[in-house]
């Protein structure tokens, strides 16, 4: 595969932008093209501004490729880097995938690492089952962002689940996955997902209520466009799109590093869900502090006891085996019930600044 160079471009921001996209695309799940093919510059005679990735590229460690944002000032995580595979621009980020030498193939936009084949599974596993093992009887599941596909690939283990749509701005994204990452991308296989090329917000607008009953939020950090996803209107236009008693599981940032805007983001929620909000947590290696959390909460209804799971990933996957359906086709690496219950134990001083404002466990 030739290595491509383009310039850079800005944050990510994962579908999730309401003034960026006009109209909605709906792309049969099976519909990509090769990412070689996407761009190219090799012969027009211009010499390429150098990715984001390759600016990041240490002076220090030659080589090496470091995380520097003001997310999480006065610190980097560094991986060595044996070979760029893909480097492109597309509408709305700079694209680029590099192989590592701990950590398999990376996927990288606009400098932020977004996974790796080697902890990809913790994220992906946790930011889906713990929502949909707390409800019983899935049916309808809204992903927003997600491209590579790999909140898919989990939700595609759930046997009940009859409709799995997907909001992703970036069509190179999901290009690019099914080209490098096609363990994490096997989830838009599926013949349960319908992927729209779109605006997340606006496809929110335009749900009808009560629609889902779970919704996956798998959005960048709370800077630039992606801020109003933090925020009330955001959570409200889910909030509608949730039947009573549905489920919302969101990116929520680090114990260690944001713990202002966690606790921005727990106060919104209490204002707009009316069942239970709650916090967990995971350990990710090649995230900032090697951990991220996920803000879940249900809409009033049916009570949802997210700390102990009523719909075992481990019955899905009998049930799947029963009716000969490959759920997954690669077994679990990261979930399971324990971990489940356990995600939801906060370190003390998290316990301090949240625990108030939290739904304590049901008796």
């Amino acid at each position: 595969m030739a290595e491509l160079e383009v310039p850079a471009k800005r944050a990510r921001n994962d579908g999730l932008d309401g003034d960026i996209v006009d109209e909605e695309e709906l792309v049969p799940a099976s519909d990509v093209t090769n990412a070689a093919s996407l761009i190219s510059h090799e012969n027009d005679g211009v010499a390429p501004a150098p990715s984001t990735a390759r600016a990041n590229l240490s002076s220090i460690m030659p080589g090496w490729f470091s995380e520097v944002s003001p997310m999480w000032p006065g610190e980097a995580h560094s991986l060595k880097v044996e070979k760029f595979l893909f480097e492109g621009k597309s509408d709305f980020q700079d694209v680029v995938v590099f192989e590592s030498a701990t950590y398999g193939r990376v996927l990288v936009l606009d400098g932020v690492i977004q996974l790796t084949q080697r902890d990809e599974c913790a994220y992906q596993e946790m930011i889906t089952h713990l929502p949909l093992c707390s409800i019983a009887n899935p049916k309808k599941v809204l992903v927003i962002g997600g491209g590579d596909g790999g909140v898919l690939r989990e939700v595609s283990r759930h046997i009940s689940i009859e409709q799995i749509d997907i909001c992703e701005i970036d069509k190179m994204v999901v290009d690019v996955a099914k080209e490098f990452f096609p363990d994490v991308s096997i989830g838009f296989d599926d013949p349960r997902v319908n992927l729209h090329i779109g605006d997340g917000v606006a496809f929110l607008r335009d749900v009808p209520e009560g629609t889902y009953d779970a919704i996956i939020v798998d959005s960048s950090d709370p800077v630039g466009p992606a801020q109003a996803l933090f925020e009330r209107p955001f959570y409200q236009a889910v909030a509608r799109a949730l039947r009573p008693g549905g489920v919302v599981c969101t990116q929520a940032e680090s114990l260690w590093l944001h713990m202002p805007t966690i606790k921005e983001i727990v106060t919104v929620c209490r204002h707009t869900f009316k069942g239970s909000v709650n916090y967990a947590w995971t350990s990710m290696p090649t995230y900032p502090s090697g951990c991220i959390g996920f803000m879940l909460c249900s809409t009033e209804g049916p009570p949802v006891d997210f700390r102990h799971p009523i719909n075992p990933i481990s019955q899905q996957q009998q049930l799947a085996g029963e009716q000969e359906k490959p759920s997954s086709r690669l077994p679990l690496k990261y979930y399971n019930s324990a971990v489940h219950t356990a995600a939801f134990s906060l370190p003390q001083f998290a316990m301090d600044n949240l625990e108030s404002m939290l739904t304590p466990p049901l008796s």
